[in-house]
């Protein structure tokens, strides 16, 4: 790509797109209202976005039934971190660098909401208890102080059809998870082998959802 068409500054960026609409600057919050905290009770998923400090980046999936993030009060949000693949990507990255974006969304909702805050790890027995599913508490919890809330307007959602029925595509059309990883690293073995490996990851789904 020819440099004269990469953009490095701000004012040639703005230049580029019409000035901003006052509704667009006014919804930014420094608190959780009313209706943000209803999206956040509806909400059963979330991406965690974070960076370390050399500024490397990370979006991470969560979710539970809708209610799984607690509302502490209008300032505070607290994320359970349920088991997972142990990378630790995100955890890490919060330790090195406390800036974390988050987008919920809601099954049939296209309008999504984003909040920008500071975060911390915790392990306080007493908060890890009141997120217990299936008699298991998580190890430890993702605190957020909330600083930017806004909700964010439906177009993304509205040009992806995310939620339309008619465009769902079929998994079967794409080999599954393991094979996947395996196919760009070691290498798949025969299709039987995936067969009982597929099998044993799902197995293992069952087990250690919590």
């Amino acid at each position: 790509m020819e440099e004269r068409f990469v953009i490095n500054d701000e004012q040639t960026l703005r230049e580029l797109y019409p000035a901003t609409h006052d509704l667009a600057v006014q919804k930014m919050q420094a608190t959780l209202g009313m209706h943000a905290q209803e999206f956040i009770r509806r909400s059963p998923f979330l991406c965690l976005g974070t960076q370390d400090l050399n500024g490397r980046a990370d979006v991470s999936p969560r979710g539970d039934p809708p209610g799984f993030v607690k509302i502490l009060d209008s300032k505070t949000l607290v994320i359970p971190d349920r088991p997972g693949n142990n990378r630790l990507d995100s955890l890490s990255n919060i330790i090195a660098n406390p800036a974390v974006g988050l987008l919920f969304m809601i099954p049939g909702f296209e309008d999504t909401l984003r909040v920008n805050g500071a975060a911390r790890l915790v392990t306080d027995p007493k908060l890890l208890e009141t997120m217990t599913v299936n008699n298991r508490a998580p190890v430890l919890a993702i605190v957020v102080q909330v600083k930017q809330v806004f909700l964010h307007c439906a177009k993304a959602l509205k040009r992806s059809q995310l939620w339309d029925p008619s465009q769902r595509q079929d998994r079967s059309q794409m080999p599954s998870l393991i094979r996947m990883i395996l196919d760009e690293t070691t290498g798949a073995p025969s299709e039987e082998e995936m067969r009982v490996i597929d099998a044993g990851l799902e197995d293992d789904y069952r087990k250690t959802m919590y």
